[in-house]
């Protein structure tokens, strides 16, 4: 059997921009999504799925994501000292999170583009596959998204994508895997991916949606696309591209992923996530029904 992935990336460097204002002063990973920041959801699921190396690369201006994870125990202390025992345990096991997944944080440096801050991070991790997953997606899940695709690599020991089926209309917001065979299960062989196709022209009905299994010889790709933009320094480095270049002459897998995504990195999609987190909540979720059926009353 292949070896369990044991490590993971989040890219956190992104500025944020399509949530301006809200992202000027506080890091997009920080925004929440229910009681939690959306980065922490992210590393739940990795902690949860058997990851125990855990890198966040960052830019300037993300410390509030390292102070988020980082053990207070002066807070710890006053809480206690203070009755506030729930909040005291809440506070502690955020920071169990950091040493359960061991984060450690990068800065990003080089080419722009989503490939960067995963060289970034690979130069660390030898020969060993990990999991890249973005900061910005939620997925609410019986069996976490990030297990579906280790299951995924230990049964191909090739790279694997997160895919979602999505609605034919709505295919030049993502990209579309060119599918040469349904192995079941949601195991899909791919042979590349067409970056936001015309609904006539997508090569097949699902979305890559932000998760992936990434192998030694996809680094290899992204370590060629950064020497040539060091050549060239045009464009971006992007993730997307070193697959497409690798599963040209070698196999790429798609695994659909069973649960619901939540894209947090857009306003609308953003509100969406709020409500469904907050209504879902045991707490919270009666008061806004009630809301909703009081506003509705008023129309």
């Amino acid at each position: 059997m292949p070896p369990t992935i044991r490590r993971a990336v989040i890219p956190a460097a992104g500025l944020g921009s399509r949530l301006l204002p809200l992202t000027k002063a506080t890091p997009k990973e920080m925004l929440p999504v229910g009681d939690k920041p959306v980065i922490e959801h992210t590393v739940r699921e990795l902690v949860a799925s058997g990851i125990t190396d855990i890198t966040i690369v960052v830019s300037g201006g993300k410390s509030l994501i390292q102070d988020h994870f980082r053990p207070n125990p002066a807070l710890v202390e006053q809480l206690r000292a203070d009755g506030k025992t729930s909040y005291a345990d809440a506070v502690e096991e955020v920071a169990e999170l950091s040493r359960q997944g061991h984060i450690t944080y990068l800065d990003q440096h080089g080419p722009y583009g989503n490939g960067t801050p995963v060289l970034n991070a690979a130069r660390n991790f030898g020969d060993e596959p990990m999991l890249v997953l973005w900061p910005d997606d939620v997925f609410v899940a019986e069996v976490p998204r990030a297990q579906q695709l280790i299951r995924a690599y230990e049964a191909t020991n090739s790279p694997v994508l997160a895919l979602m089926p999505m609605d034919p209309g709505d295919s030049q917001r993502y990209g579309v895997p060119v599918v040469k065979e349904d192995l079941d299960d949601g195991l899909l062989r791919i042979t590349g991916l067409v970056e936001k196709p015309k609904p006539a022209d997508a090569p097949s009905a699902y979305a890559a949606i932000g998760g992936y299994v990434i192998t030694p010889g996809i680094i290899d790709e992204l370590r060629e696309q950064t020497t040539r933009w060091y050549e060239r320094r045009e464009g971006e480095v992007y993730l997307t591209d070193a697959i497409n270049a690798y599963a040209a002459s070698r196999a790429v897998y798609g695994q659909v992923i069973q649960g619901r995504w939540y894209d947090t990195g857009n306003p609308p999609d953003y509100l969406v996530a709020q409500m469904a987190f907050a209504l879902s909540h045991p707490e919270y979720g009666p008061i806004l029904r009630d809301l909703a059926r009081e506003l509705g009353d008023t129309d």
